[in-house]
C-alpha cells in the first residue's frame, strides 16, 4: 500500500495507460478521482471518483480544483492523436491535439500546484515520440516534445516542495497503437518488424506504464524529478537495424 492515505487525480482514466494507472493506484491505497470529456464509463472501479472534464478548458480545469480542493499526486494522462504530415494539418486539428496533450497539461499543473501539498508529486506521461518522431504524427510528436519542456520547467520551479516526472511511453497495446499501424501500406508487416525491434519482443501494456506511475508517485521515488522515464521494451536502445534479420 506505497500509496495510502494519498489523493490522487488522474486525468483521462476511462480507458488504456489512464485506466492502468487509476486501477493501480487504487491497488496501493490512494483515494483516486479520475476524469474525460465524455460521460462516466459502466465499468469505472466503483471506489474511483469520476468527472466529465475537458481539460483543454481553463475554466473547467479550475472548477475542478476548487470541486475536490487539491491532491498529493497529479498524473496528466488524457491525450489525443491525428494522423497527418504538418501541411495536412488543418487549424482544427491543432486546436484538438494542442488543446488537449499541451494546453490540457499546462493548465491541470497550473490550477493544481498552488494546491498541492509539499511532498506531492505531478507525473506527465510524455512519449518516445517527443524525442524521436513517428511518421505521420507531427502535431502528436510536437505535443508530447511540449510536455517535456513542461516536466522540467515544473522540477526546477516548484521544488522542493513538488516533484514532477514524466512518462515517456513506447508502443503500448491501446487504440492509438492501432492507428498508427493501420496507416502503413502493409499494417500486418509492420507490427511484426515493431515487434522485432522490441528487445522484450512484445508491446507494452498500460499495466506496465501504471508500476512505473506507482513508483514516481510513492516516497521510494524521493530523489526523483525533472526526468524522462522511457518505458519502451527497449525499442529506441536499439541501432536502425531490424534485429530480427540477424
Amino acid at each position: 500500500m506505497r500509496l495510502a492515505g494519498k489523493r490522487a487525480f488522474v486525468t483521462g482514466g476511462k480507458q488504456g495507460i489512464g485506466r492502468g494507472i487509476v486501477e493501480a493506484f487504487l491497488a496501493e491505497g490512494a483515494a483516486v478521482t479520475t476524469c474525460g470529456r465524455g460521460p462516466q464509463p459502466d465499468d469505472l472501479p466503483e471506489n474511483a471518483i469520476w468527472h466529465t472534464l475537458d481539460v483543454s478548458d481553463p475554466d473547467a480545469v479550475a472548477k475542478i480544483v476548487w470541486t475536490i480542493g487539491g491532491t498529493d499526486i497529479l498524473v496528466n494522462n488524457a491525450g489525443v492523436q491525428v494522423e497527418k504530415t504538418v501541411v495536412d494539418s488543418t487549424d482544427e486539428d491543432w486546436n484538438l491535439v494542442m488543446g488537449v496533450n499541451a494546453r490540457g497539461v499546462f493548465n491541470c499543473c497550473r490550477a493544481f500546484i498552488p494546491h498541492m501539498p509539499s511532498g506531492s508529486a505531478i507525473i506527465n506521461i510524455g512519449s518516445i515520440s517527443g524525442t524521436v518522431a513517428d511518421p505521420s504524427m507531427a502535431l502528436y510528436n510536437a505535443s508530447k516534445a511540449f510536455v517535456h519542456g513542461l516536466t522540467r520547467s515544473i522540477a526546477v520551479d516548484h521544488g522542493p516542495d513538488i516533484r514532477c516526472n514524466a512518462i515517456c511511453p513506447g508502443w503500448i497495446e491501446t487504440g492509438m497503437l492501432d492507428a498508427g499501424f493501420d496507416l502503413a501500406d502493409d499494417p500486418a508487416r509492420a507490427k511484426q518488424d515493431a515487434l522485432a525491434r522490441h528487445a522484450v519482443r512484445r508491446f507494452g501494456k498500460p499495466a506496465d506504464i501504471a508500476a512505473m506511475a506507482v513508483w514516481l508517485a510513492s516516497d521510494e521515488a524521493g530523489f526523483a524529478t525533472g526526468q524522462l522515464f522511457t518505458v519502451d521494451g527497449g525499442m529506441t536502445a536499439a541501432s536502425p537495424l531490424n534485429p530480427g534479420l540477424f
